[in-house]
C-alpha cells in the first residue's frame, strides 16, 4: 500500500523588499505630515526675513533676507518680551514652591481627605479660564493688583499649580518609602527629608512641571487681556494682538515678533526633552 504525502504549505513571510518598501512608505508619510505641520512655522520665519513686509508677494525662499523687521520688533516689542519672561519665570517659581510640597503631601500622607483634595484639583482644571479671569478682575480691582506683574503671576498660577500637582504627585507615588523612612530615622524632619531626598529624586518630574508651567505663562493671552488695561504692563502675546491693529500692513515686523516670542519655548523644549520624557512616564511605573 502506498501513501502520498503533500508538501507542507509555506507560511506567509514578508520578503526583505516588502519590509523595506513599507519602511520607506511610512517614513515618507511621516516626513510629509511633519512638513505640513511645520510649514506655518517656516512661513513665519520666511515672512520675517522679507524686506518688503508683504507676505502675499513673498518668495518661497528669502533670496535677499533682511533683519530690519527684527530690529523694529525688538525696539517696539522688546519691553513686552522682557515682561513676559519675568511673568513666566515668576509663575514657575511660585507654582513649584507651592505644588512640590503639596504633591509630596498628597503622595505620602494617607488621610481621608486626600481623595477629596485630588477631586477638587481635577475640578479646578475644568473651570473655564474666562470665569477665573472675570472673578480675578473684581478681586484685583479691590486689591490694587490690576496692571501688575504679581497679579499676572498669581493669575497664571491658578491654572499652573493644579497641573503641576498632578504631574509631580504621580511621580512621587513611586518614591521608595524606605529612603524616606531612613532619612526620618537619621533625625531629618519632614521638610529636610523633602528638600534633601524627595526633590533630587523627583528632579525629572519637577523639571517637566516647571517647563509646562513656563509655557502656560509665556503663551497666556486671556489673563493678560483681562487683567491689564494700560500699556505699562503688557506681555508679548497682548503686544502682538494689539500690534496687528496698527501694523497690519507690515506683516514682517509682526512675524519677527512671533519668531522672537517662540525662541524661548523652543530652546527650553530642546534642552529639557530628556527630562520631559522621563518625568512624564516616570509616574506610570512603580
Amino acid at each position: 500500500m502506498t501513501t502520498t504525502t503533500s508538501a507542507p504549505a509555506e507560511p506567509n513571510r514578508r520578503t526583505g523588499d516588502d519590509i523595506d518598501l513599507r519602511k520607506v512608505a511610512l517614513t515618507a508619510a511621516g516626513v510629509l505630515i511633519l512638513a505640513v505641520m511645520l510649514f506655518p512655522v517656516y512661513w513665519m520665519v520666511n515672512a520675517s526675513l522679507q524686506p518688503s513686509g508683504n507676505t502675499l508677494n513673498a518668495d518661497l525662499i528669502p533670496l535677499q533676507p533682511s533683519l530690519d523687521n527684527y530690529a523694529r520688533a525688538i525696539s517696539e516689542q522688546g519691553a513686552n518680551l522682557v515682561t513676559s519672561l519675568i511673568i513666566a519665570l515668576g509663575t514657575v517659581a511660585f507654582s513649584l514652591a507651592l505644588a512640590a510640597p503639596a504633591s509630596f503631601a498628597l503622595a505620602q500622607f494617607r488621610f481621608r481627605w486626600v481623595g477629596l483634595a485630588l477631586l477638587a484639583i481635577l475640578v479646578s482644571q475644568m473651570i473655564p479660564g474666562i470665569v477665573i479671569a472675570n472673578a480675578l478682575y473684581s478681586a484685583y480691582e479691590g486689591l490694587g493688583l490690576l496692571n501688575s506683574i504679581p497679579g499676572l503671576i498669581l493669575a497664571n498660577s491658578t491654572s499652573a499649580i493644579p497641573f503641576a500637582i498632578l504631574i509631580m504627585r504621580s511621580f512621587m507615588l513611586g518614591v521608595p518609602p524606605a529612603i524616606i523612612e531612613a532619612a526620618r530615622v537619621d533625625g531629618a524632619g519632614l521638610m529636610r527629608t523633602f528638600v534633601s531626598i524627595v526633590v533630587p529624586v523627583s528632579r525629572n518630574a519637577i523639571i517637566t512641571a516647571g517647563l509646562f508651567t513656563f509655557l502656560f505663562a509665556w503663551s497666556d493671552f486671556l489673563f493678560a487681556l483681562t487683567l491689564t488695561t494700560t500699556d505699562e504692563i503688557r506681555p508679548v502675546t497682548l503686544g502682538i494682538y494689539q500690534y496687528l491693529g496698527t501694523q497690519v500692513q507690515n506683516w514682517g515686523a509682526v512675524m519677527a515678533t512671533a519668531v522672537l516670542s517662540a525662541i524661548p519655548a523652543i530652546v527650553l523644549l530642546v534642552a529639557a526633552q530628556k527630562y520631559i520624557a522621563a518625568g512624564a512616564t516616570g509616574g506610570a511605573v512603580k
